[in-house]
């Protein structure tokens, strides 16, 4: 049976889908089975992050509509054979699609995989709660800045009343550079500040936004980062990578020089 687990947050733009593709590639990477949902109908973009856009041929709309059956929609990732995306469709918005219609979808696909990620919209509208209605538990995403710690803390408030088994929290963009000259909040601050538990710290590199279809390379600062955030959904463990290492000590202090020079 799959652990059902939508990523959320508060606002957009703090990187929810690229953290769903990512934490469902480290997953797979560890044998595990794994389906990726975008139920964010209006602005899904999960297949291009995954980079398989060009396979798709039927979306969760088709489902809806009964023009074909779920393993038919879902895309296969195209280097892990067992991590396939179920991509959603823009141009086809259904508003009465429900919480109930989803469920379904995830029910059957239940037995066959080990984790379903599901990518929620951003906000509080009709959409995130169609999403979190379905998932056991729920990880939110935030970057350290106030305006994502607001909103962040207004989606949590809101998951406590759906009382899921776990509430996690993912701080997503950490620069420790700007953490050790005190202009960035630290991860533990955020924790004690939001009152969730903190899941995984995820740093602000290139290498992120040069990933999209490809993948985060594997011993690059962020492919680490994931690999622990993964281990930490499925073993229980709470080790937090570490943003702040690079950047102390005398070789540290230069890296902080030549950072805050670009």
């Amino acid at each position: 049976m799959a652990q059902k687990i939508v990523i959320t947050s508060g606002k957009g733009g703090v990187g929810k889908t690229t953290v769903t593709a990512n934490l469902g590639s480290a997953l797979a990477s560890m044998g595990l089975s794994v389906a990726l949902i975008d139920i964010d109908f209006g602005l899904n973009n999960l297949d291009v992050v995954m980079g398989v856009e060009n396979k798709v041929v039927y979306d969760i709309s088709d489902v809806l509509d009964g023009r074909c059956r779920v393993k038919q929609a879902l895309v296969q990732d195209r280097t892990r054979k067992n991590l396939y995306v179920l991509p959603s469709n823009g141009l086809n918005v259904n508003a009465q699609v429900s919480g109930q219609n989803i469920k379904l979808i995830i029910e059957s696909l239940n037995p066959l995989f080990d984790y379903i990620l599901l990518d929620c919209p951003a906000g509080i509208d009709v959409g995130f709660h169609r999403a979190v209605s379905c998932a056991d538990k729920a990880f939110v995403v935030t970057t350290p800045n106030l305006t994502s710690l607001r909103d962040a803390d207004k989606v949590i408030s809101i998951l406590h009343s759906y009382k899921p088994d776990y509430i996690g929290l993912i701080v997503n963009r950490a620069r420790g550079d700007l953490m050790l000259s005190d202009k960035m909040m630290r991860p533990y601050d955020i924790q004690a500040l939001l009152k969730t538990e903190l899941l995984g710290v995820l740093p602000e590199e290139d290498t992120v936004f040069l990933s999209c279809g490809y993948g985060i390379p594997p011993k690059s600062d962020s492919g680490r980062a994931y690999k622990i955030l993964a281990k930490n959904v499925h073993s229980g463990s709470r080790k937090i990578f570490d943003v702040t290492g690079k950047y102390s000590g005398f070789w540290g202090s230069i890296r902080r020089s030549i950072k805050r020079s670009v």
